[in-house]
């Protein structure tokens, strides 16, 4: 990928995209690609590329959910007068479909014709996250699910007004039953440090204010919908921010938007889930003038970024460390992997097992992130996850792919890998224990043979330097980290790149 110059022309490169730039742009906004849907943006600009991709968000899944989404809650008689059998029978029930609700998320991640509609999903679920430990029937996190991907590259306004009242948010941050009186400062305390503000901006009076105003926001005792119930809200003057009124929960929502930090913290946030982990306040700042300008839509912040002179700064690839949810959606779609029955539910358990549970975020503050993704558990299982991949070419007649390391290839080192220390050693720690071979999971297809003769090469072919030039550029945003012996095939030689901490990075 092209370095350019720092000067206000090198955000607007009007260059036409090489494959490896367009694939840069489709695995950070999205997951790891396939040659089919980087080739229609060959020979872009960076601006039409960013404006297609922008251009071709959704606002809907194109996965049928499962069926009992539409179902209606019990009513709160029929919760009380069930025994404690049946208590331990709806437990096991909701937590059965909390299962099948990860795994159709994960196969919408799979299929989707627009991966930054999911990439955002998941960000704003990170972003506002409520979890199955609170929320106990997952029909109210599915509608939670489709608010946060109809709004996902929306207003950022609107969706901050809706996901306030959303059920699944009252209950997890106990909002439903904060009362006058009585109020209850959780979501009063994180609207304004995780969700708007950001630390330091506010005070604990404006905590205190601000939480009486969301009092009678609260839920149907029957069907857990949002109502308002004016006789348990305080409709006293509150002071939040230096301003003074009889407030309601609505308007202070639109006192923390007009406060110009709320746009330099979701723009920065969008910065650490896009860029890099080191946000430059300088490029950020008229990214979130514009943002704030144009009434927070999520559009002109993410076009500001990706159209940005850092995004496509050659130092900050591969500085990104690939969250378990891309690393499994990406390597399905990457490798057009087939699964049994199109049931993802064995592809969720993957991510969780990586340690993104998708529905229950650990706290408030979402997953950690970043370099917190790996470590000596994580990594192995993210390798015996790769292993199942080569073990599933079996089903095709292949035999599973051997690698041995050795003297390291020579165009390998021609740009050293921008990873941190911390990520470096903590990858190569792990990489030091064995690896059990798993065996493939049931109906887990991968058709090496037809992946490899997109690069002109066979699985037991020994592929010369340009095809191994080629099959790096495919899997590894940087130049492998680790040696790879010499006159390997071309199989192995996936293999060993897939192995390598490179893969884990984006």
């Amino acid at each position: 990928m092209r370095n350019v110059p720092r000067t206000e022309e090198a955000a607007v490169d009007t260059d036409p995209l090489d494959a490896t730039d367009a694939r840069f742009l489709l695995t950070r906004t999205g997951f790891a690609t396939n040659a089919s849907e980087v080739t229609p943006y060959i020979g872009k600009t960076r601006e039409e590329a960013v404006d297609a991709l922008l251009a071709g968000a959704r606002t809907e899944a194109a996965t049928p959910p499962p069926a009992w989404v539409t179902e209606p809650i019990p009513s709160a008689d029929i919760r009380r007068a069930w025994t404690e059998d049946q208590r331990r029978d709806d437990q096991r029930e909701q937590s059965r479909r909390y299962d099948e609700l990860r795994g159709w998320w994960v196969r919408e991640m799979v299929t989707t014709r627009s991966p930054l509609t999911e990439r955002m999903t998941l960000f704003w679920h990170d972003h506002f996250p409520s979890a199955e430990e609170k929320v106990h029937y997952p029909q109210l996190m599915f509608r939670q699910n489709a608010l946060l991907r109809r709004d996902a590259l929306g207003n950022f306004g609107d969706l901050l007004h809706a996901v306030s009242k959303d059920p699944a948010m009252l209950q997890y941050l106990d909002g439903a039953g904060s009362r006058k009186g009585r109020p209850n400062e959780n979501f009063a305390r994180e609207v304004m440090e995780l969700f708007t503000l950001g630390e330091g901006h506010y005070s604990q009076r404006d905590v205190t204010e601000a939480a009486r105003a969301y009092t009678g926001w609260t839920l149907d005792p029957n069907t857990l919908a949002y109502q308002f119930n004016p006789k348990i809200h305080d409709d006293g003057d509150k002071t939040v921010l230096g301003q003074m009124g009889n407030f309601d929960g609505d308007q202070v929502l639109d006192i923390l938007l007009a406060q110009p930090e709320t746009a330099t913290f979701i723009t920065t946030e969008l910065w650490r889930e896009f860029i890099s982990e080191t946000p430059d306040p300088a490029q950020i700042a008229p990214v979130a003038e514009r943002f704030r300008a144009s009434h927070y839509d999520i559009k002109t912040a993410l076009r500001g970024l990706f159209l940005s002179e850092a995004f496509w700064d050659e130092r900050n690839c591969g500085v990104l460390v690939k969250s378990p949810a891309e690393f499994v959606v990406g390597a399905v779609r990457e490798f057009d992997i087939g699964y049994a029955d199109q049931d993802a539910t064995p592809l969720a358990v993957q991510v969780r097992n990586f340690g993104e549970n998708l529905f229950y975020p650990p706290n408030v503050k979402g997953w950690p992130g970043g370099e917190n993704w790996i470590n000596s558990s994580t990594l192995l299982a993210r390798k015996q996850f790769i292993e199942q991949l080569f073990r599933a070419t079996e089903a095709h007649g292949m035999r599973p792919a051997t690698a041995a390391r050795g003297p390291v290839n020579p165009m390998a080192s021609t740009m050293a890998s921008p990873m941190t220390n911390t990520t470096s050693n903590m990858m190569s720690n792990a990489a030091m224990k064995p690896t059990p071979t798993p065996r493939p999971r049931p109906g887990l297809r991968f058709d090496l043979d037809a992946w490899l003769a997109q690069y002109n090469t066979t699985p037991d072919a020994r592929p010369d330097l340009s095809t191994q030039l080629q099959l790096q550029r495919a899997v590894l945003a940087v130049s492998p980290a680790d040696a790879i012996e010499p006159d390997v095939t071309s199989s192995a030689y996936l293999r060993v790149l897939l192995m390598d901490p490179a893969y884990q990075l984006k």
